[in-house]
């Protein structure tokens, strides 16, 4: 890992005051396949007011002197979004043992050097501490004939492997988001992942 970025688990008043920074990563981000996100500020500051002063929430900062390039959020599942908790009743899991992970987003320049383990490390460090046995994480679905797909589009389906996480077959989400060239919100599929600690 270069020596210059610092990793730090960001809770309270200091995930706080990296929230503008995580807005501006998430519309960068997401621009890009598979989410495709048109994104907006405003958008942005109400779907992150989720982690203000929740004490179950986390932030995982990657800083580069000082300017956030990537992060990572997590919360307790009972306190997200009910579309994301309600497959899961299903499972016979309580949602009080389960800690999910909304997103990880690291600019492209900084990929591939282990920012994303680190990522994970802290996530599982903190769904330990709150007491959870599970971490659960969901990734968008696209058709593989989609028209903006990339040709050398690659998913991140071993490198979750490789940390322990399994797709949880039938366990979907539907979320809706703005594409790119879009007028409106559409649904999207979003595909459950977890592993047991």
């Amino acid at each position: 890992m270069t020596p210059e970025i610092d990793v730090r688990a960001l809770t309270g008043p200091a995930l706080e005051a990296a929230l503008n920074g995580v807005a501006a990563l998430r519309i960068a981000v997401f621009r890009d396949w598979p989410y495709l996100y048109d994104g907006s500020l405003d958008y942005e500051r109400a779907y992150l007011q989720t982690y203000r002063d929740n004490p179950g929430a986390l932030l995982v900062g990657a800083f580069h002197n000082d300017r956030l390039v990537g992060a990572s959020t997590s919360t307790l599942m009972e306190d997200h979004a009910e579309a994301f908790s309600a497959p899961f009743r299903a499972l016979n899991i309580p949602l009080t043992d389960i800690l999910y992970g909304a997103e990880s987003v690291l600019l492209p320049e900084y990929r591939g050097i282990g920012l994303g383990h680190r990522f994970i490390d802290l996530r599982e460090d903190h769904a330990r501490a709150m007491g959870r046995a599970y971490v659960a994480f969901c990734s968008v679905q696209r058709p593989a004939d989609h028209p903006a797909k990339p040709a050398n589009a690659r998913s991140n389906d071993a490198f979750w492997r490789g940390r322990g996480y399994e797709t949880l077959p039938g366990v979907i989400a539907e979320f809706s988001w703005k594409d790119l060239g879009d007028e409106a919100e559409t649904l999207k599929p979003l595909q459950f992942w977890m592993r047991k600690l």
